[in-house]
């Protein structure tokens, strides 16, 4: 059976997110730094990576409209999803592994001696 739902982070997660990067542009702006700091890089790559977006402009609007969407959805839909809870397996969930899930034992690593530094040349004279 498949859903029609989209699965979107969880709206606290999104909200602190675009925060984040809003503040880290602010700060860039006021330091008048004309390179982009690895902090707002970051952000810019979580925020895209969490929307399904490949720019960050369109990030920022994907989360905006995710964000008034999850404002509006009623209260029993805006619970954490359930791939954010742990949740022990039921009983019939349990069964041992197959053969081949086991994973075999790792192989002992043997260190060696670095090999002992070249000659140094004969100096002529």
């Amino acid at each position: 059976m498949e859903s029609d739902r989209v699965l979107m982070p969880h709206p606290e997660f999104l909200r602190k997110l675009v925060h984040e990067y809003e503040t880290a542009l602010a700060e860039e702006a006021a330091s008048a730094v004309a390179v982009r700091t690895t902090r707002a890089q970051d952000l810019a790559y979580t925020l895209c990576v969490s929307t399904g977006t490949r720019e960050v402009r369109a990030a920022l609007e994907t989360a905006r409209h995710m964000l008034a969407a999850a404002a509006a959805a009623p209260a029993a839909e805006r619970r954490a999803p359930a791939a954010t809870t742990h949740r022990p397996p039921a009983a019939a969930e349990h069964r041992a592994p197959a053969a081949r899930e086991v994973v075999p034992t790792p192989r002992k690593i043997t260190h060696t001696a670095p090999p002992p530094p070249a000659p140094a040349p004969a100096a002529t004279a």
